[in-house]
């Protein structure tokens, strides 16, 4: 996955509120915090992306959430 793929993800997660916050850092590191009070975790590049958001994605499924 390529940084602006990475970029995407974290975008649409924030936008539709499955992540408080994604901001990638300088180094190529992602800092993700799922809700405002939550700890803020650091993702090791764009493939934690990719796995963080298949994971959300795995819950959403199988949890018969829908987000219209």
């Amino acid at each position: 996955m390529s940084d602006a793929e990475a970029g995407a993800w974290a975008e649409v997660l924030v936008r539709y509120r499955l992540l408080h916050a994604a901001v990638r850092a300088p180094n190529g590191q992602w800092l993700v915090q799922e809700t405002a009070d939550a700890p803020v975790r650091v993702l090791d590049g764009p493939a934690a992306m990719a796995t963080l958001a298949a994971g959300i994605q795995h819950k959403i499924r199988t949890t018969g959430t829908h987000i219209r």
